[in-house]
């Protein structure tokens, strides 16, 4: 009987450390171990874009693991928090001109070293992601992964039927054009005017600068969503942690 000199499929490598794979999406929250084997053993699971199989271990602090397409966050070192930013406070966890920051209201509520996904000027208000992940920060702030913010602008009216129109198609600042996404008129009372705008620009300023120069000063900005997450009811001044399926829309919304 001759040989079989065909080299057989490489198993996952292992790591030191590392841990069997259904333990560790069980830890990350996917479901008992049971149905995450089961998940596993109907080949619903990648693992560094591999067809993950029954016994594999992982590193859960490199591993790049897909559950039906949707990358999964196992690193329980990793902490992604969303917070309702009130007015008045400065995006930055240590302010040296002794304003209100962050820092205050997150205090020991996150035990790791957290740090804001791009900023809210202290003026505005709503919703402000943070995170240790500074991978995906990155992405999320990087205007090249388009990633769309929302904001709800109290303005000053009344609104012209064709400013949709003109912002859809761009205004000139001295930094360079800018467009929306998105833009309508939520309500309206005397000469003040409610709207909602998304636009995936990170640039300083950005909203309060595009209304003032088509003739509608803000008055009062909250940012209601960043890409897939939304403020929601989250109370004024209060944070609260992103659930795994938001995290893992956060990793679809920048190509992850």
């Amino acid at each position: 009987m001759r040989p079989d000199n065909r080299s057989p499929k490489p198993d996952a490598p292992t790591f030191e450390g590392a841990e069997r794979l259904q333990k560790v999406l069980a830890a990350a929250g996917v479901g008992s171990r049971r149905a995450c084997e089961d998940l596993i053993f109907r080949r619903r699971v990648t693992v560094d874009g591999r067809v993950a199989k029954l016994g594999d271990k992982v590193d859960p602090a490199t591993a790049v693991i897909h559950v039906d397409g949707e990358r999964l966050q196992v690193d329980t070192r990793l902490v992604y928090v969303a917070m309702n930013k009130p007015r008045g406070v400065v995006t930055s966890m240590a302010d040296d001109k002794g304003r209100n920051e962050l820092a205050e209201f997150i205090g020991n509520r996150v035990e790791q070293r957290v740090y804001h996904v791009g900023r809210l000027d202290a003026d505005s208000e709503g919703l402000l992601l943070l995170t240790n992940d500074g991978t995906l920060a990155h992405r999320l702030m990087h205007p090249s992964y388009q990633v769309l913010k929302t904001y709800l602008a109290e303005v000053t009216g009344p609104i012209p039927r064709n400013l949709s129109k003109r912002l859809l198609a761009g205004v000139e600042l001295e930094d360079g054009p800018v467009k929306v996404d998105s833009f309508k008129v939520v309500d309206t009372l005397g000469k003040t005017a409610q709207v909602e705008l998304s636009l995936h620009e990170g640039r300083k300023h950005i909203v309060r600068r595009l209304l003032a120069e088509v003739g509608h000063p803000v008055t009062r900005l909250v940012r209601t969503s960043i890409g897939p997450i939304r403020l929601g009811e989250l109370r004024t001044g209060r944070i609260r942690r992103l659930t795994n399926a938001e995290v893992a829309a956060l990793f679809n919304a920048v190509g992850d």
